[in-house]
């Protein structure tokens, strides 16, 4: 997808559940390494587990929330470049979770 609108994240968002559980934005920029995306998984507790990626494994965060208005706020602040997309969360670093964690 370009450039996700916030209606069309919304509406992924809103779409979650068994079988289709995950909404995956990734940023693409040939000028930058790595990976750098941010993503939502609907849990089997209808929680919400929200992670990023700045571009390597020992940037690589996760939070969780109940609150899908949060979620698409953050997805949609995330794909139009806002820096404070992630400030209503508290984020843990998951690096430890990856082997190529540097």
């Amino acid at each position: 997808m370009g450039n996700p609108k916030s209606s069309a994240l919304s509406r992924m968002v809103a779409n979650l559940g068994r079988g289709n559980a995950f909404v995956i934005v990734e940023r693409l920029d040939d000028e930058a390494d790595g990976d750098w995306y941010v993503q939502v998984w609907l849990r089997d507790d209808n929680t919400y587990q929200l992670e990023f990626r700045d571009g390597t494994a020992a940037e690589h965060y996760q939070t969780r929330t109940i609150s899908q208005e949060k979620v698409i706020a953050a997805l949609s602040g995330w794909a139009e470049g806002r820096p404070e997309w992630k400030d209503a969360f508290m984020w843990n670093n998951i690096s430890t979770f990856f082997a190529d964690a540097g």
